[in-house]
């Protein structure tokens, strides 16, 4: 095996050893596996080798082994991608799982060389603000009046972790969601959460990720809670994957909320009494899909919606494209967010759905964005979202 020096203090140490000694440049990761669509925004936008997930596995040999310099031309190869996953898809090789660890590595070492994507350092001086604790610069809610609104108590068997993008930006998601968990008799409550730490992880920026996902522990905790529940697939994906990897563990399990919402229908606990006499297609998370592996209980629970006209984009699944929001992409290239999440819904147009809906906060930020921004005239809504507005019986 190859021997390497990486810098004091670095956690993704272990990600970033695999990238010397599995990858043989095959080209796989450049396309959607066996299905050959164009699968990584990255590659595809800037046409060189350095953008797909073999040329930064082949920088980052080329940096800790010294035979590259650190310089701030090297800020887009490391952090002009969304980490979608879909090169972990398509990979075939040892080390196909840890693609994005390797990525998300690099650029742990690369804040410390040359520092962040530009405006990216902006997540972290937000969310480290004890006026804020979210990425947004929103002044910080402690949920408390949201409690009372729902009259929920202080402890309770579920959390509802919201989720900064919810809890700050699509807030008709929070409400649909906290609006039906109480339709559905869920005893549940909500913490005065900070960040879940994805943005940190993201973007490289991990110096205050232990701390915060530590305080997110001890207030689900004192909630007494053994079930915490999200709607957004980032936070999803977070506490679930990267609590673990990050060496911070606890006892409770948890959902994202399409995961109750098809137990509940599957045990007859809910059942849908209206119609929804629309055409729908269904963008799937990256950090839900490729991340997660959870690719058919959502579309499970959108069928069990009467009148639904439910059509797949021609890559969807595992071979979707990404929505362009991820991975500090967002905040760091914004434009090109835009344009990514515009092939997505060229994509949903070919269907002749009226709705392209999601299962992510952030999916649906960015996909609003650019269907306002290029006038597609899709309505863009959560699933949630979808569901709150149907009358739903209930049954014990």
């Amino acid at each position: 095996m190859t021997e390497i020096s990486v810098p004091e203090g670095i956690m993704g140490k272990e990600y970033v050893q695999l990238a010397f000694d599995h990858c043989i440049k095959c080209s796989t990761c450049k396309f959607s596996y066996k299905g050959f669509t164009s699968s990584c925004p990255s590659g595809e936008n800037f046409l060189f080798e350095s953008f797909w997930a073999s040329g930064r596995i082949r920088t980052t040999r080329g940096l800790l082994l010294g035979e590259l310099e650190w310089t701030q031309d090297l800020k887009d190869v490391i952090f002009a991608c969304p980490t979608c996953g879909a090169c972990m898809d398509a990979c075939q090789a040892p080390h196909a799982d840890y693609i994005v660890d390797i990525i998300e590595s690099l650029r742990e070492v690369a804040v410390k060389e040359i520092g962040p994507a530009d405006n990216q350092e902006k997540l972290i001086e937000r969310a480290t603000n004890p006026e804020m604790w979210n990425p947004y610069g929103e002044p910080n809610s402690d949920n408390e009046k949201l409690k009372q609104e729902y009259n929920l108590p202080d402890k309770a068997e579920w959390v509802y972790f919201i989720g900064c993008t919810s809890n700050y930006r699509q807030k008709s998601l929070r409400d649909a969601t906290l609006r039906l968990l109480k339709k559905a008799g869920i005893d549940f409550t909500l913490i005065d959460e900070h960040c879940c730490t994805s943005p940190m992880i993201r973007t490289g920026q991990v110096e205050n990720s232990k701390e915060f996902m530590r305080y997110n522990i001890e207030k689900i905790n004192e909630a007494g809670a053994t079930k915490v529940i999200s709607s957004c697939a980032g936070c999803y994906r977070t506490l679930k994957k990267d609590f673990e990897k990050f060496g911070e563990d606890y006892d409770f399990k948890v959902y994202h909320t399409v995961e109750l919402l098809k137990k509940l229908f599957d045990e007859g606990k809910l059942k849908i009494k209206s119609d929804y006499n629309k055409a729908i297609t269904y963008h799937d998370p990256c950090h839900l899909g490729r991340h997660m592996g959870i690719y058919e209980i959502p579309r499970e629970v959108y069928k069990k919606i009467p009148g639904i006209t439910f059509v797949e984009m021609e890559r969807n699944r595992n071979h979707s494209w990404c929505c362009g929001a991820g991975g500090g992409v967002k905040i760091g290239y914004p434009d090109w967010a835009i344009n990514i999440s515009k092939e997505r819904l060229d994509e949903a147009n070919k269907t002749g759905a009226e709705v392209i809906s999601s299962t992510c906060p952030f999916c649906k930020t960015n996909l609003s964005d650019a269907n306002n921004q290029f006038e597609y005239g899709f309505e863009v809504l959560d699933l949630v979202e979808i569901l709150d507005s149907l009358e739903i019986e209930v049954s014990d």
